[in-house]
């Protein structure tokens, strides 16, 4: 029997107004398909309108314009539900979904959700579980002392992997796969016995690890910026008194 990363995988990536998760948009995603290694994926993009302006500093990042977005893209609400709805089939199909940085990405989602549809991601996964694998989070465990930044490009460049068009969500989706994919290859000696679902679980407790970690490190280093270790998805916030 194969282990899981030589076997089906998806990938999601979003495109965004910013990096905030509760008050910025998304502007682009995309699922990205692959049923083995070395197949063509399947590709499915998604553009929206956010509805709100598109800062200059998030379309020197991807590219898209607010102007563009207007005149191209979909209104979020519908496309926040095919989204959902599209993630909610993978987890129904077995599939792991690879996220790079997955509490920014799903944590949007689940917000833009409440935003336009006035529902939750996990509303979509009640009765299934969605195995996440997120890159970051596997390096970090796996090579921890290694030197050096740890974004998607720096990943690939680890690992191998060709990233042509960073930025662009069906690019950046498709190149978190094979990094992770090359990161079971990397370490099967530690990865091979377990499954996705094991996984799925193990990574929400090193995530909270390296969260402890890093915030410790700020502390050292005099600065107050708080390190959120929940994982795959941040709580909501408390509701405002």
């Amino acid at each position: 029997m194969k282990c899981w990363f030589e076997g089906p995988l998806a990938a999601f990536d979003t495109e965004t107004t910013g990096v905030d998760v509760e008050t910025d948009r998304i502007v682009s995603a995309a699922l990205v398909v692959q049923d083995a290694p070395g197949l063509r994926p399947r590709v499915t993009r998604w553009l929206v309108n956010p509805g709100v302006p598109v800062p200059e500093a998030a379309t020197a990042v991807h590219g898209l314009t607010e102007e563009h977005l207007q005149r191209h893209g979909r209104w979020p609400a519908p496309v926040m539900w095919e989204i959902a709805e599209a993630l909610g089939e993978q987890a129904r199909a077995g599939r792991p979904l690879v996220v790079m940085n997955a509490p920014f990405d799903l944590t949007l989602l689940d917000r833009e959700l409440r935003r336009h549809r006035a529902s939750s991601l996990g509303r979509w996964l009640e009765r299934t579980s969605l195995h996440v694998l997120d890159p970051r989070v596997l390096d970090k465990h796996l090579d921890r002392y290694r030197k050096g930044r740890r974004t998607l490009t720096d990943l690939c460049a680890h690992y191998g992997v060709e990233l042509t068009g960073a930025h662009d969500a069906a690019a950046d989706a498709q190149a978190a796969l094979e990094v992770v994919r090359a990161v079971g290859r990397r370490f099967p000696s530690r990865l091979e016995r377990l499954s996705a679902a094991e996984l799925h679980t193990l990574q929400a407790v090193w995530h909270a690890g390296q969260a402890r970690g890093l915030q410790a490190w700020f502390a050292l280093n005099g600065t107050e910026e708080a390190v959120d270790p929940a994982w795959p998805l941040r709580p909501d916030l408390p509701a405002a008194a």
